[in-house]
């Protein structure tokens, strides 16, 4: 596209047109792969404006339920899911660090674990999660606490139903420790990150016009128009999806992203694809190491056509 919007790097020079091409197609097959022009035009946007390096992937693209809006008997926005750019937690992070008075954080601490069905789905979580991060003030360390509540804070799978989505029962500790988190580092640097919450905090939530705490229809749009994806279809895929997000190519969340534009998934399959970024992960804490990708993407996957003999 010719009206692409102007980036900088870290080294504060504006990007040749030939670079700035290189980086959108970076974003698209890479960073947010299956995302539209216009979105990846508001994530440069948000990054234009916050003198944020896109490729450090500072923003999410969160698909949002907005509901409709009316004056009177006119229907001035229609209803519909919408792609909306949100911070992540690690842009909170760095914005605190810019400052040069952020001091560090204390480990979370988690209330009791609680064992419920909801939703038909049987759950442990923590009850609420506490953190507390430090901000100098005239050269001394000053705390800053808040605390997260799981029920007030997690994602449903639909807007009817109060079991939790994949993310949310996989990892109930982590997904709340972000929470608690970005809370905590909007009370000790509201000036620097702002009172726009994070995506993590924002998952499953229903845009009315500022954001409210009503929980969303994650995808149900997409799932009453696309079929199920194919089980034998899926068995047939899943070890070459699982080497993709080995080799770090691919995320999870890409992964499931994609298929889905093929078909819905269930709560199960969405499951045994993000167990391969698990396996990764506790792999990488055994090792001792922190491990970076190496890898050279060539793109998105053509879901029609899959490489190494998958077939979708």
């Amino acid at each position: 596209m010719n009206n692409m919007v102007a980036t900088k790097p870290r080294g504060g020079d504006l990007v040749t047109a030939e670079q700035a091409e290189a980086i959108r197609t970076a974003l698209k097959t890479s960073l947010y792969p299956g995302a539209t022009d216009e979105s990846v035009d508001m994530v440069l946007a948000y990054c234009k404006a916050g003198g944020l390096d896109p490729m450090t992937k500072p923003v999410h693209v969160v698909p949002m339920w907005v509901p409709e809006k009316k004056q009177g008997n006119r229907v001035i926005s229609p209803a519909g899911m919408r792609d909306v750019i949100m911070p992540g937690i690690e842009l909170y992070r760095t914005k605190a660090h810019r400052t040069g008075e952020y001091a560090g954080q204390d480990e979370a601490t988690f209330g009791p674990t609680i064992e419920e069905v909801l939703g038909g789905v049987s759950v442990r979580y923590p009850e609420w999660c506490s953190v507390a991060v430090y901000r100098l003030v005239n050269g001394n360390p000053v705390r800053y606490s808040a605390k997260a509540y799981w029920l007030e804070s997690y994602a449903t799978q639909k807007r009817d139903s109060d079991a939790p989505n994949a993310m949310w029962k996989k990892r109930p500790f982590g997904q709340l420790e972000k929470c608690a988190e970005a809370l905590a580092l909007r009370k000790a640097f509201p000036e620097a990150v702002g009172a726009q919450p994070t995506a993590e905090e924002m998952e499953g939530r229903v845009i009315e016009g500022e954001a409210s705490s009503v929980r969303q229809e994650p995808q149900q749009k997409l799932e009453r128009e696309l079929p199920a994806y194919p089980a034998d279809k899926f068995k047939e895929n899943l070890a070459a999806w699982g080497a993709l997000i080995s080799s770090g190519k691919k995320t999870a969340s890409q992964i499931i992203n994609m298929v889905k534009t093929k078909g819905s998934l269930t709560e199960e399959q969405m499951i045994a694809i993000e167990d391969f970024e698990q396996v990764d992960e506790v792999s990488s804490s055994d090792a001792g190491t922190e491990s970076t990708s190496t890898s050279t993407d060539n793109g998105p996957i053509d879901w029609d056509e899959p490489a190494a003999g998958a077939k979708a």
